[in-house]
Formats: C-alpha cells, structure tokens, sequence
C-alpha cells in the first residue's frame, strides 16, 4: 500500500467474552515520525443467542462442521462490516483489519486458530483486507498473543503499562525499545458465567461481587494455580481454563454466586497488582474496567496511577489498535515484538487480501 501519511482504517475484534463485534472507524496519522489517531465512529454488533452457542461450541464441533462455520461466520461479518461502512459513506477506507473469532489458541502444541478469515471477506466487501494475525507468529515459535503491544507501543507510549480487562486481562509495560507484555488471568469469561447463572448478560459494576464475601480456601486454590508462576512469554485461551479453573470453581458450587464473584474479583485483582509498575500512569480498557468493584480493589492497593479514559476507548481500545496492526502489515513494517510473544524475530505479521 501506497505511504501516505494519512489512513482510514475499520478495526474490527470479536473476543472471548462473546459481547459482540465491536467495530470502530479510526484515521492514523503519520505526523514526526510518531502516529497519531481519531476514533471517527464505533459500533457493537451485540450476537445472537445463537450465534454465541455456535462460537461457545466450535471448539467441539468436527473438521467439517467448523469448515462451515468458518464460511457463515465470514459471511456474517462482511454484512455487519458492509452496513458500518454503509453507516460511515462520507470516508474513503484505505483498509478493513479483522481479528476474527478465536477458537482454539495452543500455542505450546503450534496451533492457533480463528474463524472469520477468508479471501471472500474482501470479495465480498470490495476493499483490502488485513486479517490472521496470530498464525505467523506461532510459525515463528511464538505464543501469538498478545498481539495488541505492537499498537500500543506506538499509541500510548505516555502510559507506563496498558491493561485490558477482556474475557482474559493482560498486560503491556511498555519501554523505551520494545514491550513486554503477557496474559494474566481469564477476567471476564468468568464474571459473565456466573452472571448468566442469574439470567444477567454481566454483573453490572460488580454489583453482585460487592454484596459476596471471600471464600478463603477457594481463594487459596486460584492464587496456586502455577500458569501464575509461569516464565514470560505466556498466553491463555479458553482451553487453559477450561482445564484449570472451570474444574476448580465447580467443586464449590455450594457457595453462593455473589460469593464465587467475589472471591474471583479478589483474585484477579491481587494477579493484576502482582504484575503492575510501582510508578507512572496505567491505562485501564476493556469491558472489566466498568466493573467499579474490581477497579476499586485494584485501586485500593496500587502505589501507580490508574487512568481510566472514556467509554469509547474503553470499549473499542482492542478494535482500534487491530486497525492499526493491520495498517502497519500493509506499510511492511513490524506489528509484532519478539519481546510479547516469543516468537524467533520482530516481525509484520497478518495475511492481505487485496482486490483486482
């Protein structure tokens, strides 16, 4: 693509708390060797229920079920993508990034998967397409995730460290030369969980966690769990949790839900503090950070200082900066730090579709 200092880009993420598919509409800026960005316009495309059962189950389902999948759910993205560019006429788009869906992410096995990232997302909607950015980076011998600090790095670097509060949380501490960063515990997935339990999409501000109460030996067993003491570079996906602390949370199925939410917002907030810079300012995005119990925890016992932005960055943070990995493929520079994921080199990673 064409260097031209000014780009308008869609961004768009699906992630593993199942909320939707946020969509933002960003222009980058190339001004003194350093990006700048507007976020334009955003949307969430909340998914059906029955779109979040297939995505919850596809990592069950045969090789020719998810086959099919794959090709329904790129075609339900071209529409939604279609109707947000409809929505957004008055720009010429340089470029469309997706993520896709995640459904397996074994990085210690080679495999990372995501569906959503076929050629006909660019046949379909007539533009350039960037998507299927974690394959490389395992090829490579690295985690594949997280993939955000190669954004980050360039669009917040007044910030000592960035976390996000998704279906899983992690961290970027972003240097001088390059990041580190690293997944720290899941985070939402199990908020939402238990929410459901009680008929509830999410536990709004942690309500329910507030009114619980700790669960000590509970407690005990989550701080344990050894991915915690793990060497960097380290990633999750649901199959971690699936294995280690679905199986633990259900063998106290006798506790209330307020007190299983509370004790896990606990925990979480104790791996956050673990892992967080003694100084300078933290930017906090993602679904978990409108959980006001939590960020209370948090903010109870951190000597740095918690900066939370708006609503808009806080909700379409991880879309943007998608955008931009996307934009810095195209330009053929690097989106991904050895530093992040372990992989054998810094690298500009993601597969382009273009349109003759």
């Amino acid at each position: 693509m064409k260097n031209k200092g000014r780009y308008c880009v869609i961004g768009v993420m699906s992630g593993t708390s199942l909320d939707g598919l946020d969509l933002a509409l960003i222009e980058f800026v190339l001004d003194n060797k350093k990006w700048e960005y507007q976020l334009i316009s955003t949307t969430t495309k909340s998914y059906t229920e029955q779109w979040k059962k297939r995505l919850t189950e596809a990592r069950l389902m045969k090789p020719e079920q998810l086959a099919l999948l794959d090709l329904n759910y790129t075609n339900f993205l071209a529409e939604q993508i279609q109707l947000f560019i409809n929505e957004n006429s008055d720009h010429t788009i340089d470029l469309i990034s997706s993520h896709g869906h995640t459904v397996f992410h074994q990085p210690e096995q080679g495999l990372t998967f995501q569906i959503g990232n076929q050629k006909q997302l660019a046949d379909l909607l007539q533009h350039r397409v960037v998507c299927d950015f974690r394959v490389q980076d395992v090829a490579l011998g690295g985690q594949g995730a997280p993939l955000v600090p190669g954004g980050e790095f360039h669009l917040f670097s007044e910030y000592a460290a960035c976390v996000n509060l998704g279906g899983f949380a992690n961290i970027s501490l972003l240097g001088d030369s390059s990041p580190i960063a690293f997944d720290i515990a899941a985070a939402n997935l199990i908020f939402n969980f238990y929410a459901h339990k009680l008929n509830l999409a999410y536990d709004a501000g942690g309500a329910i966690a507030s009114k619980g109460k700790i669960v000590k030996p509970l407690l005990d067993e989550l701080d344990a769990l050894s991915f915690y003491n793990e060497a960097l570079p380290k990633s999750l996906g649901v199959e971690w949790l699936a294995q280690n602390v679905t199986p633990l949370l259900s063998s106290y199925e006798q506790e209330s839900i307020p007190d299983l939410m509370h004790t896990y917002a606990s925990h979480l907030a104790t791996q956050i503090l673990k892992v967080l810079p003694d100084s300078g300012k933290i930017l906090f995005t993602g679904g978990g950070t409108h959980n006001t119990f939590l960020m209370q925890l948090i903010q109870d016992k951190c000597s740095a200082q918690i900066c939370i932005p708006s609503d808009t960055i806080i909700d379409f943070k991880e879309a943007m900066v998608f955008g931009f990995l996307g934009l810095l493929r195209s330009l053929g520079q690097h989106n991904c730090f050895a530093s992040v994921t372990g992989s054998s080199r810094d690298h500009s990673s993601g597969v382009i579709f273009e349109i003759f």
